[in-house]
């Protein structure tokens, strides 16, 4: 499924700012948070009948990131990550099962990542709300040329050390 398509009932709030003016930091305070219907596709439902709803946040002027509220009724289903997605369990909890079978009980406050490529099962017992910060990955054609443009960049006279994420949070 494709980030577009796991937003798809609030896919225009990232159009809004499609009009090339600048975004302006924001934030929202309980009013206009409303989470709208998001169905999973009932094909990757296992067992019960789970409501999920979300709300688009925010998201990066290249629509390469966003950050989304998003919650589910009790259910087990199957999720498939065509995105890179970290979560951070805001409330419930929920068990998700690699195809491994590896278990990882996820409960308020607890963050995982599921890197692009990968399916898990979901169970969710009663309910579970998350934040998720996911992030569009390149495709390897276009990731090589980023590498390339920013060695090449790297090499002109009086050009800033690159700014990945470690530079970004204090680090080396």
């Amino acid at each position: 499924m494709t980030a577009e398509q796991w937003l798809r009932p609030i896919g225009e709030q990232r159009r809004e700012r499609r009009d090339g003016s600048a975004a302006a930091a924001q934030g929202r305070h309980g009013e206009g948070c409303e989470l709208q219907p998001a169905p999973i596709c009932r094909d990757w439902i296992i067992e019960g009948n789970p409501l999920t709803r979300s709300r688009l946040l925010s998201g990066s002027s290249d629509d390469m990131a966003f950050t989304a509220l998003w919650d589910c009724t009790a259910g087990r289903f199957h999720w498939y990550y065509d995105i890179d997605e970290t979560i951070c369990v805001l409330e419930g909890a929920v068990v998700v099962v690699d195809p491994a079978g590896q278990r990882h009980s996820l409960q308020a406050m607890d963050t995982f990542y599921f890197p692009a490529g990968s399916r898990y099962e979901w169970t969710v017992p009663a309910y579970v709300r998350k934040i998720a910060f996911v992030h569009v990955p390149l495709s390897p054609k276009l990731l090589h040329a980023r590498r390339l443009y920013q060695t090449l960049k790297s090499w002109l006279p009086g050009a800033p050390p690159a700014a990945g994420p470690t530079a970004l949070l204090g680090g080396g």
